[in-house]
């Protein structure tokens, strides 16, 4: 049996199907996987999935300033995020350098423009200056756990620092801090930036320490690219510098003394 149409149904069929293709979108937001490990104030916690850190911060603004890429945080950790960029889980690494453990891959580096610090802090006594923290041997430090340190040669490796510094790892700066305060160790390293984020939300523990002016390390932030990733890094540079001109990047990083600089 053959089911006839009017020419009225025939429109109506003939409209309808050219609505939905004209409701269906052209082409989508291309994914960006970027690697997220804990990494405060940078990265917090991201495998709990409700990340608060400046990451979170930085995705959003990359996703409201444009429609072609779409920017996705995917939970990794500091021991495993090399091997995670390496097989592919992540497409792209922020807040990197390239000296931190990645000189046997091939990436595209992106200057960031942004610059933090490492710092040495002890707790506060009336007896130290700030030449107590001119000489490391014999003093007992509170260290994270994965982290490149200027003064350890840049050498991660749990056995070389806790053989040679008599270090104690974590991956807590709010650990290794309270193992000062606590006196089970004299000095611990930490990030500026995650130091200032601490005393925002504890005051008093300002009063507590004594914070070098030594500083281990001025790190200029990188984003490692994996070389078949759907952005290019002239792309990615340029969103960057669009944040950068508007201000946003400023608005994200200033208040952790997270120096905004020349690209």
């Amino acid at each position: 049996m053959v089911l006839k149409c009017s020419p009225i149904q025939l429109a109506h069929s003939v409209l309808l199907t050219l609505g939905i293709i004209w409701l269906t979108p052209v082409w989508a937001a291309q994914e960006i996987r970027v690697g997220a490990a804990h990494f405060p104030p940078y990265t917090v916690r991201p495998e709990r999935g409700a990340d608060t850190g400046l990451l979170s911060k930085l995705l959003n603004a990359l996703n409201q300033l444009q429609s072609d890429y779409r920017f996705v945080l995917v939970p990794s950790s500091i021991p495993r995020r090399v091997r995670d960029f390496e097989r592919g889980r992540v497409d792209m690494m922020m807040f990197e350098n390239p000296a931190w453990g990645w000189q046997e891959l091939s990436y595209t580096a992106v200057d960031m423009g942004l610059e933090d610090a490492e710092v040495f802090v002890a707790r506060q006594n009336p007896d130290r200056a700030q030449r107590y923290f001119d000489d490391l041997s014999g003093k007992r430090l509170a260290l994270f756990s994965g982290y490149h340190y200027a003064f350890a040669g840049f050498n991660s490796a749990p056995k070389f620092l806790t053989n040679t510094f008599s270090a104690t790892l974590t991956y807590s700066h709010e650990s290794n801090l309270l193992m000062v305060l606590r006196g089970r160790a004299d000095i611990a390293l930490m990030t500026r930036s995650n130091l200032i984020d601490i005393q925002r939300y504890d005051p008093k523990v300002k009063s507590q320490i004594m914070v070098s002016e030594r500083v281990d390390q001025v790190y200029r932030h990188y984003a490692l690219l994996r070389l078949d990733a759907p952005i290019k890094s002239q792309e990615f540079a340029q969103m960057l510098n669009n944040l950068r001109d508007s201000g946003q990047l400023r608005a994200i990083f200033g208040p952790y003394q997270i120096d905004v600089v020349a690209m």
